[in-house]
């Protein structure tokens, strides 16, 4: 009983688990909430889940090795950087003036620490960046220029920004821009931009059990003023502690409003909800009421995990220790979430 009550205080005050009680490695990742069917080809689903299932597969690689919560996050965000597929890294969508500008941002649940970039145009995988950024500065957040000095005093990878473009988002950016035109809008309406989402973003769980979470974005299609979303925000887009690690996907204003990481991890502490509980009142509840949609992925300290989202789809998946990959892309997909008996 005295061991139950000293776990209770830990995780309500956000401390990491005892070891003795930790569970068994789990990793769960997202390519974006707001996938359409009738945008997405055959080939193209084919690809999306293929991408899932590699950054399963080597974030899992990191677990199996006994390694931190933050290189399996790390390791599998990467992937889906380099992917032109989402828009993270190589498949960034373009800004109005035809620019990539990326946001990622990481935290270890067991410190608290946390790292964050925004704005970054040459960081090949902004997600490296924001790991350095908390690991090697005494900062939580840089942006823009200052980031990308210091990604260059830190060895990180930089890259042309050509590297960024594709056909794919340099055509939704052209449409964006005709529908600018013939609404004589000076700034587009961010909702039609919500199929284009494609943020991605990990939660893990070690052999510590000790979690992380990780989100890594270019943000929204057509954006001007040098427009910063939830992704890079710490306890918007990204939050972990010693009970819960969250990473979001969607329209970002909103779950910079309600906070909307942080707020799912305060409802499992103070309300004692588990992920799918607290999930479901904020992503399916929360921010709908507001105007706002996308998804989340949830992941406890005991293992339990939920993946929420409001949207027509949002490619997702998880693997567990005994290293077997589950994805999935629409609502119409099942996937039961490790502690879960079963969610869409």
């Amino acid at each position: 009983m005295i061991r139950l009550r000293l776990l209770s205080l830990a995780l309500g005050l956000g401390l990491a688990a005892p070891t003795a009680w930790a569970a068994a490695p789990v990793l769960v990742v997202h390519g974006g909430a707001g996938l359409e069917r009738k945008d997405v080809t055959p080939q193209d689903e084919a690809a999306i889940r293929a991408a899932l299932t590699l950054a399963l597969t080597k974030g899992h690689e990191a677990l199996a090795a006994g390694k931190p919560a933050l290189d399996a996050v790390a390791s599998a965000i990467a992937v889906l950087e380099d992917d032109p597929l989402f828009n993270a890294g190589k498949g960034a969508v373009f800004t109005h003036d035809g620019k990539n500008e990326l946001d990622a941002s990481v935290m270890d649940g067991a410190t608290l620490r946390a790292g964050a970039v925004a704005n970054v145009h040459h960081v090949k995988n902004p997600i490296l960046l924001a790991r350095a950024v908390m690991e090697h500065s005494p900062h939580v957040m840089m942006v823009g220029d200052g980031a990308e000095i210091f990604a260059k005093e830190q060895g990180i990878e930089l890259v042309d920004p050509g590297y960024f473009r594709t056909d794919r988002r340099w055509k939704q950016l052209q449409e964006a821009l005709k529908e600018d035109a013939s609404s004589g809008q000076a700034m587009r309406d961010p909702e039609a931009s919500t199929k284009h989402f494609g943020t991605v973003g990990a939660v893990a769980l070690d052999t510590e059990g000790h979690l992380a979470a990780g989100t890594s974005t270019g943000g929204m299609t057509d954006k001007r003023y040098g427009r910063v979303g939830d992704s890079p925000i710490i306890g918007a887009g990204t939050y972990a502690n010693g009970q819960c690690a969250v990473s979001g996907t969607g329209w970002g204003e909103f779950y910079i409003r309600v906070a909307a990481a942080h707020e799912i991890c305060a409802r499992m502490a103070y309300l004692h909800e588990t992920p799918a509980q607290a999930g479901d009142a904020v992503i399916v509840k929360q921010i709908p009421a507001l105007g706002g949609d996308g998804g989340a992925i949830i992941l406890g300290a005991d293992g339990t995990a939920a993946l929420p989202f409001n949207t027509e789809g949002m490619a997702r998946g998880w693997i567990g220790s005994d290293g077997v990959p589950h994805v999935a892309l629409y609502s119409t997909d099942r996937l039961d979430p490790p502690g879960a008996a079963s969610t869409p």
